[in-house]
């Protein structure tokens, strides 16, 4: 038996999973561990990281629905058929962040919704948060099948630029949500949200200067900026097909996703 730490994980996935080997599976340096995630529909195979000789860890893949899923440890070694050295079941579960990120995604062009969020402004909440919830938020947003006609200004095109309005990019950029603000920059619509003003005249461009918030206000202005930092310790697409490849440069982990 294998224990797995966390045994769930969000939706969007990319949280570290620790695997605790057991005595007799704490085997000789030259045997390569990964972790098998069958679902109803989807497969993925994790790479691991050696922590020690006792454990593993690996990073969650992201997966189609909320369901649990049977992961199997393998084990395999030059020379040698690939083992099946233990099996656990694992949960993918909807969070909070993920309701956000469906909430914020339905409501790019609603002004009530919009309004509402300026409200949630008034009570600040505290950097480390803020950190916590960018990164949840934006892995989230990334995560979720957006329809191919989605826009970062909501469905009706028609309003012209001149209409002040709130957008999704004012809201990302008055709580500071850099890695949000990046994601919403590459979507239809999001270089276009930076010239409009909303009610009190402010574009997202000014209010990132005028809260001080240098590196994101660098991020909107310059031609070709690149993307912030904080990403490098997310997953990226290295293949996208019939299956997936992804990497976590953080940890050096691949994660393949095929139909099961």
């Amino acid at each position: 038996v294998m224990k797995l730490n966390p045994q769930q994980a969000p939706l969007y996935g990319d949280s570290v999973i620790t695997v605790q080997l057991t005595e007799e599976d704490k085997v000789e340096d030259d045997v390569v561990f990964y972790l098998v995630f069958t679902g109803s529909t989807v497969q993925h195979c994790t790479s691991t990281r050696k922590i020690n000789p006792g454990s593993l860890e690996t990073i969650s893949p992201g997966h189609d629905c909320c369901e649990t899923v049977k992961v199997a440890l393998c084990a395999s070694r030059e020379g040698h058929p690939v083992l099946v050295v233990a099996e656990e079941s694992f949960q993918f579960v909807q969070d909070e962040a993920y309701d956000a990120a469906q909430f914020l995604a339905t409501c790019a062009g609603n002004q009530q919704a919009l309004n509402f969020t300026r409200f949630l402004d008034r009570s600040r909440p505290p950097a480390a948060d803020v950190d916590f919830l960018d990164e949840k938020v934006a892995l989230a947003f990334r995560h979720l099948k957006l329809p191919a006609e989605w826009n970062v200004l909501g469905a009706d095109q028609s309003l012209t630029e001149n209409i002040p309005r709130e957008t999704l990019m004012h809201f990302a950029v008055r709580l500071g949500l850099l890695r949000l603000t990046w994601f919403l920059l590459q979507q239809p619509g999001g270089r276009g949200a930076l010239s409009i003003h909303n009610n009190e005249g402010a574009t997202p461009v000014s209010l990132a200067l005028e809260r001080g918030y240098q590196k994101l206000h660098q991020l909107l202005t310059e031609e070709e900026a690149r993307e912030p930092d904080s990403w490098s310790t997310l997953s990226h697409t290295v293949h996208s097909g019939h299956y997936s490849v992804k990497h976590h440069r953080g940890l050096d982990v691949y994660m393949l996703t095929a139909e099961a």
